[in-house]
């Protein structure tokens, strides 16, 4: 369960009983929690969103040959994960990512070297169960499993990969692929606002159907993916409920990667209830304070340059 607990940032959580390092509650806690819990309202806690790192030399949806170039996906990974990633894609398709097996091992290796809770995922255009195997092999925590290339055939390799002890990342862009993955009982659904299909971006397909998954703290983790290219964008997708976001190209061989992932782990999230009560602009820091800092189109205090 590394990949689930990695993307719930449980070891974050001193509160969460699936940190092994969790601190035990203290009477006052535990009535607190017990009246929480009669009003159904136990699991709406202030939420941390988690970053995940898609690390790619060139994509599909990219009319470059390449935006990126290195070595090894495996120093690439490390260095996301010291920054503070808590999980990584790695692409093992050649020709449309420009990446390979090898360099998944190689990954897998970096990432254990400096985190025991980082997780590894591959992705590659999955259509044989042989490469569930080859994932597993490679010492990989999950895979991606691509809805609209799958169709009726995802059942059939989700109770393979669960069969196997792989944890899985459904991608999906259409409601219909959501409800499929949903109705499949996958734990773990990307929705990804390029559709592969007609190789097209929506930038805000992923915000459309945030309303699809269960509140805060449900069985489901979701994630948002797909043409993020600034910070805005991201929080924009975890305002709206998505437990974390996948960052490819705008985060890969740039310098605002530290700014990308610092946005993330640096903010805790309102329940995903609250998604609909026009609170996207306020930002609250790891103790549940609102931030000061500054925002778009507001001063903050002492800016002398909004006095004219």
């Amino acid at each position: 369960m590394r990949l689930a607990r990695a993307l719930r940032r449980v070891y974050d959580d001193p509160e969460n009983p699936a940190n092994p390092n969790a601190t035990p509650q203290s009477e006052k806690e535990k009535e607190r929690a017990k009246k929480l819990q009669d009003i159904g309202m136990a699991e709406m806690g202030m939420r941390r969103g988690s970053f995940i790192v898609d690390i790619k030399r060139k994509s599909l949806s990219s009319t470059d040959a390449s935006f990126c170039s290195f070595d090894d996906a495996g120093m690439v990974a490390e260095a996301m994960v010291r920054l503070g990633a808590d999980a990584v894609f790695v692409n093992v398709d050649y020709p449309s990512y420009g990446g390979d097996l090898t360099e998944l091992k190689s990954a897998v290796r970096a990432v254990r070297k400096v985190s025991k809770t980082a997780a590894v995922v591959m992705k590659d255009i999955v259509v044989d169960e042989i490469q569930l195997g080859l994932a597993k092999d490679s010492g990989a925590d999950g895979i991606v499993l691509i809805a609209s290339v799958l169709g009726p055939a995802l059942d059939n390799f989700l109770n393979l990969a669960t069969a196997m002890g792989l944890e899985t990342i459904v991608e999906c862009h259409t409601r219909n692929e959501v409800q499929r993955a949903l109705d499949a009982l996958a734990p773990n659904i990307l929705v990804s606002n390029y559709d592969r299909i007609g190789q097209e971006y929506h930038p805000q397909q992923a915000i459309k159907l945030a309303g699809m998954f269960p509140g805060s703290g449900g069985p489901i983790i979701c994630l948002a993916g797909g043409g993020i290219e600034t910070t805005d964008q991201m929080k924009r997708h975890l305002a709206v409920g998505y437990d974390g976001v996948v960052v490819g190209k705008a985060v890969m061989g740039s310098p605002k990667a530290p700014e990308f992932i610092r946005a993330v782990r640096d903010r805790t999230l309102l329940p995903a209830e609250f998604s609909q009560w026009g609170l996207d602009d306020v930002e609250f820091d790891m103790d549940g304070n609102v931030m000061q800092g500054p925002k778009k189109g507001v001063p903050s205090e002492g800016d002398n340059e909004v006095y004219q």
